[in-house]
């Protein structure tokens, strides 16, 4: 189900496009404390859509605008995320599993988004990814290998060479950061419960997943299908 509360928090894109969707969580105890924050003038932010535990979609802000979700950070190079991205908020606190209502949910809402703006599974990222350090979510319980399963996000299915780990992270798309502010942003994403020194299994998660992020976008800038990785 589909429903809607516009949010007064939005603004021009300033001549950007979507081409990046950020995934949150709420960070709140239920979808009602999320609605009133994201639709409140004094809160300043928002998000184009937010899902709750049972699935029910609310569309707060129009895609065509610019929703204010993703705060300071960058991807591939590039800052000002919230000028070419869409946000979408699920309602979870932050310590506990997405209900299997919700992440169906989530992937219908991905599949029409990326039709409507012609986008492939690189462009679905989380906020941590782009801003790591400052940000966690969606978390280390959110199912990234299912997501990029239904094809609607990349997981590396299967370890790559051991090579620097910096690069890999740098042709994945991370900001700068400290090594372990971007080693733990990347485990949040793709070694989710890993621990400790940066390790062979880190650097070989890395480097297949960066080598997934470039066959996307050279796919992409071909015109060519989007393959998914898992």
């Amino acid at each position: 189900m589909i429903r809607g509360q516009a949010s007064p928090n939005h603004g021009d894109r300033r001549g950007e496009t979507p081409r990046l969707i950020v995934l949150h969580y709420t960070g709140m105890a239920d979808a009602a404390s999320a609605r009133r924050r994201l639709c409140d003038p004094g809160a300043e932010v928002s998000a184009h859509w937010l899902i709750d535990e049972d699935g029910a979609t609310e569309a707060l802000v129009p895609e065509d605008r610019r929703a204010w979700h993703a705060g300071a950070g960058s991807w591939q190079g590039r800052e000002d995320v919230n000028s070419r991205s869409i946000g979408i908020e699920l309602v979870n606190p932050g310590d506990r599993p997405f209900p299997a209502p919700q992440m169906a949910a989530l992937a219908a809402l991905l599949r029409g988004i990326m039709a409507r703006w012609q986008l492939g599974p690189e462009a679905v990222i989380g906020h941590s990814d782009m801003a790591p350090g400052r940000k966690v979510d969606p978390g280390p319980r959110f199912d990234w290998e299912g997501l990029a399963r239904a094809g609607l996000a990349l997981w590396p299915d299967a370890g790559g060479a051991d090579l620097p780990l910096a690069d890999c992270l740098d042709a994945i798309g991370y900001p700068p950061a400290d090594a372990q502010t971007r080693l733990a942003a990347f485990r949040l994403r793709a070694c989710p419960g890993a621990q400790g020194p940066e390790s062979v299994e880190d650097r070989r998660r890395a480097a297949a997943l960066a080598a997934l992020f470039r066959a996307a976008r050279s796919a992409a800038a071909r015109g060519a299908p989007a393959r998914c990785g898992h």
